[in-house]
């Protein structure tokens, strides 16, 4: 806005000034996604050195079910949050917010309860791993919660600082851990910074979670809600299943060198499970702005994604071996026989966020679900067809054909959500 005696020419232009706010809004996404890849890297990294291959794979097992946990959390919590409540007044923002962290909180007890008890009964190397998870859900949950709210806020920067925060209290963590030498105690040291990260989320916003508004905040957003909590618990469960079944198929060992491979592969696989912190957000803000644009945004941020994870693969296949040894130890030998599979499934991952960014922000529930529900049956069907067949390097070229797969079936839904929208525009995204 000018003012008198002002230069207008000064005053950047409305499309210019909307541009340059979209490229901050996604620098301080990938800001924080940097940061959250570093964290997540840096545990994965000191695990794998410091426990050997079987315990390695054990603390994989309890990475997976966490995925699955998160996951719940996001589509009954925050992806109704993100879809329903980016950029809209402060009032209703900070009113969602309340109620969806504390739904996060409520999801985080609720689950954690249940993998205390599981944990305690069943003993061995499994059973402490995931008693500790249990601990750790409530603080886990509620940090990713406020990462979500303030990518909808468009306020990055503290999501950003929230994460750094969770980087610097796993520091001293992780060194106690170090001295217990246990999977149990890795796992309590990550999630007891992420709690004390959670704790700094509330100084950030000074919204309170609301506990007991959970049950309303999940009768508002059901319609939305239930759908992604099944769009989202078929693509992590999927995981679950797969790591699971390879144990069974192949051995735990083949756990570890699985996730060993995706470590290297660990800033593009973070940025992916985190995507929607910023896509959603910024797709609903194209739709709402200039919704012609929003197909060519999301090809931009699919095949964006897909270029990086190749590259990154690239460099990887270049890496001398003695390097390879000082990052993972004694997993980088088998590991390292599926960078070629990891990174095509990365890309063809990467590629599908594109199109699952513009259904999200369209509100089109129904196409969505339906495509993760394929995506996660071919992700199964072919990491375990593929185990049988031919071990632990069947089961990663399965699981690449089916991301592929999967990813062209994610841009023919949006294409055919685009024509709809175009043909019949139907408001579908509430904001009170």
């Amino acid at each position: 806005m000018t003012t008198e005696g002002e230069n207008p020419q000064k005053t950047p232009p409305p499309a210019r000034s909307a541009k340059r706010a979209l490229v901050g809004r996604l620098s301080w996404g990938l800001a924080d996604q940097a940061a959250s890849s570093v964290s997540n890297f840096v545990v994965g990294i000191y695990v794998a050195r410091s426990l050997g291959v079987t315990a390695f794979g054990v603390f994989s097992l309890a990475w997976v079910t966490y995925g699955v946990v998160l996951n719940v959390s996001r589509g009954l919590a925050t992806d109704p949050l993100v879809v329903r409540f980016s950029g809209v007044s402060d009032a209703s923002w900070r009113g969602a917010v309340a109620r969806s962290t504390g739904t996060a909180l409520g999801v985080g007890a609720a689950i954690g309860a249940v993998c205390l008890v599981t944990g305690l009964g069943l003993g061995h190397r499994v059973g402490p791993a995931f008693a500790a998870l249990g601990v750790m859900l409530p603080g886990l949950l509620l940090q990713d919660a406020w990462r979500f709210a303030f990518f909808a806020a468009g306020t990055g920067r503290k999501a950003f600082v929230n994460d750094v925060v969770w980087g610097v209290a796993l520091i001293p963590a992780m060194v106690v851990a170090a001295r217990v030498g246990s999977v149990a105690a890795y796992l309590l040291a990550w999630g007891a910074s992420a709690t004390v990260a959670a704790g700094y989320g509330y100084l950030q916003s000074g919204i309170r979670p609301r506990l007991t508004d959970a049950r309303g905040w999940l009768r508002e957003q059901r319609d939305l809600g239930y759908r992604y909590l099944v769009e989202n618990v078929s693509l992590s469960g999927a995981g679950q299943v797969r790591a699971y079944g390879l144990g069974v198929i192949v051995g735990v060992g083949a756990v570890g060198t699985v996730r060993g491979a995706e470590l290297l592969l660990g800033p593009f696989l973070a940025v992916l499970m985190g995507l929607s912190l910023v896509t959603v957000p910024e797709a609903a803000r194209v739709l709402r702005q200039a919704p012609r644009q929003l197909g060519r945004f999301c090809f931009l941020l699919g095949g964006g994604q897909a270029a990086g994870a190749l590259l990154w693969g690239s460099a990887l296949l270049l890496m001398p071996g003695r390097l390879g040894e000082l990052v993972l130890g004694g997993v980088w030998h088998s590991s390292s026989q599926l960078i070629v599979q990891i990174t095509l499934s990365v890309a063809g991952a990467g590629l599908g966020t594109g199109a699952a960014a513009g259904l999200r922000a369209l509100g089109a529930a129904r196409r969505s679900l339906r495509c993760q529900l394929f995506a996660s049956a071919c992700y199964v069907g072919g990491g375990l067809g593929g185990a049988a067949v031919a071990g632990t390097a069947g089961s990663a070229w399965g699981v690449a054909a089916a991301t592929v797969s999967g990813s062209a079936v994610w841009w023919l839904q949006l294409r055919s959500a685009l024509r709809e929208r175009h043909h019949s525009p139907i408001p579908e995204v509430r904001t009170a």
